[in-house]
């Protein structure tokens, strides 16, 4: 075995079995083979039977597993930097005792390091059993990628591969007092730091575990504990990156992912002090980080909440979100080519938000989808017309000029065939409107009705149902699902050739209405002759054909 192995993988254990079996495994399986391997895995205090399967390992693969055992420390970076000062690899990779890499996830990266000359490699990860790892880091595989202009900064976990020269020279280690977060400050600090940055997407290295349990640090931690980690976070990243477009790219993560997850679903049942506390950290962190450029880039739902936390509004923040989990997003208020989220404060002088914190800016296709329901389908019939009578709610108020009810003809295009709305090219043309209809607004304050009535003889073969809506300066096509409403029997209409119509739920949910003749008529005399005799002579040319063919000789 050389004396400097390749890679040294450190391993931070507090309690993880049996998953840290598996764990184990993958890494004796690496085909990098042992003699470029070293594994240190520190027992954080364990008590279960992590420590003595850790042992075990030791004793069976001597010279390459290495293990310590300490105290609890109440988190991973107190063992991982006991792992770092033991380490000999000439890099070092980071993993979490519950989860596994790839078989040859090592080999394949130490290998791009050393091609590259990278100082930080990242594989691509997958989650395991409903554990969400973002993926759009690793849709190509690149030798050199920016932290500042790629979606690094949303795939921040220490799970990757650092050159150890670089974390010597700079002194990494983990900030020992955060029991969660605490491998951000390594990463960021070593890719503000390194000369290359490589990402590999060829290939799953990484599989992150959510235990059964969700028992995971990350899933444990409070949100005091959240909010005053992310809080050293972004200052450990600001004495890294001076403030302006970098920093942004960076703490977007932050504002977007670590503080709005404390304004989830869970909010409202919070002590009232705790929810003021929050308020205030968050306000902090706003005034001092929350740049407008950021506040521009953020989502309207986001935003509104962050506003409302910044002003100490606890009261319209928690109805806001309570209001959401119950009912849904409030409808948009469209007012000309502007679009505003309604939620409490909204316009509100003793408040104080400036109604910009409620415009929308980003594309809103899936809350216009979710907003849009059908509520009733039926046929009228007057003498020989045949109308479908539809009323439809669309999650918009105010200037609603824009919205109708089409019929598309085929499918969506399959880049934009989501369970959503679509957001419409701008030199896409809508279809016309088919029929009449009229808009009201609805009764309980959710949105508009369509109310539209479409003449059966005008639709041809099959068409989807569809709403067509603007929403600031964007159109919007928005298919309309029957979400289980029950939909009429089909009819038969027409006198000389009888057609049958049908509205029914596609195979994904969507309305679709489909006509066709129930019988062709039947041809004349002169027309079935002339069929005879066409098909009479179509078989005696084959016939013709066949008998030309040479014989093959039989080889016997």
């Amino acid at each position: 075995m050389s004396t400097t192995p390749d890679v040294t993988v450190v391993i931070a254990v507090y309690n993880t079995m049996p998953y840290l079996t598996e764990c184990l495994n993958s890494l004796l399986r690496q085909s990098i083979g042992l003699d470029r391997l070293e594994i240190v895995a520190v027992d954080d205090g364990s008590t279960d039977d992590s420590g003595a399967e850790l042992d075990r390992f030791a004793e069976r693969y001597p010279g390459v597993v290495k293990v310590l055992h300490q105290e609890n420390s109440g988190g991973p970076a107190a063992p991982s930097n006991r792992a770092l000062d033991v380490a000999t690899g000439r890099f070092v990779y980071f993993i979490g005792s519950d989860d596994y890499l790839g078989d040859e996830a090592l080999e394949r990266m130490v290998a791009y390091a050393d091609e590259h000359d990278s100082d930080v490699v990242v594989g691509k990860m997958v989650g395991v059993n409903g554990r969400y790892v973002h993926q759009k880091l690793y849709a190509e595989t690149s030798p050199d990628i920016s932290l500042y202009a790629s979606s690094l900064p949303f795939t921040l976990a220490n799970t990757k591969l650092f050159r150890r020269d670089l974390v010597e020279k700079h002194q990494l280690r983990f900030p020992e007092d955060m029991p969660v977060g605490s491998d951000q400050p390594f990463t960021i600090e070593a890719c503000v730091r390194a000369r290359k940055i490589s990402v590999l997407g060829d290939y799953t290295y990484y599989y992150a575990v959510k235990r059964g349990d969700a028992s995971n640090i990350t899933y444990r931690a409070n949100h005091m504990d959240r909010l005053r980690c992310t809080a050293k976070i972004m200052d450990h990243t600001a004495g890294l990156i001076e403030a302006g477009p970098h920093r942004d790219a960076v703490l977007k993560r932050h504002f977007e992912w670590e503080l709005s997850k404390l304004m989830l679903d869970d909010f409202p049942a919070l002590p009232r002090e705790t929810r003021k506390e929050i308020c205030d950290g968050l306000a902090a962190l706003q005034d001092t980080y929350f740049t407008d450029t950021l506040r521009e880039a953020t989502g309207v739902k986001r935003r509104v909440r962050l506003g409302l936390a910044q002003r100490g509004a606890v009261a319209e923040l928690t109805r806001a979100i309570a209001d959401e989990a119950e009912h849904g997003a409030p409808p948009f208020l469209l007012e000309g080519d502007r679009a505003y989220a309604p939620y409490p404060g909204f316009r509100d002088a003793g408040i104080g938000l400036d109604e910009r914190w409620y415009e929308v800016r980003e594309s809103v296709a899936g809350r216009l989808a979710d907003g849009t329901k059908l509520l009733s389908a039926a046929w009228e019939q007057d003498g020989d017309d045949l109308t479908l009578a539809l009323k439809v709610r669309v999650g918009v108020t105010g200037d609603t000029s824009s919205a109708v009810v089409a019929l598309a003809r085929g499918a969506l295009p399959k880049r934009a065939d989501k369970p959503g709305a679509r957001k419409l090219p701008k030199d896409a043309e809508r279809p016309t409107a088919v029929g009449t209809f009229t808009r009201e607004p609805a009764q309980d304050g959710t949105g508009t009705l369509l109310s539209a009535r479409i003449p059966v003889d005008r639709i041809r073969a099959k068409r989807g149902v569809r709403v067509y809506v603007d929403v600031a300066g964007t159109t919007y096509e928005i298919p309309v699902r029957t979400g289980g409403l029950p939909m009429p029997l089909a009819r038969r209409w027409g006198r000389a050739t009888p057609y049958r119509v049908s509205a029914n739920p596609n195979a994904k949910g969507r309305l679709v209405i489909t006509t066709g003749p129930l019988w062709e008529p039947k041809p004349d005399l002169a027309t079935r002759l002339r069929r005879t005799r066409s098909g009479v002579k179509r078989k005696l040319s084959g016939l013709k054909r066949k008998l030309s063919r040479p014989k093959r000789k039989v080889s016997r």
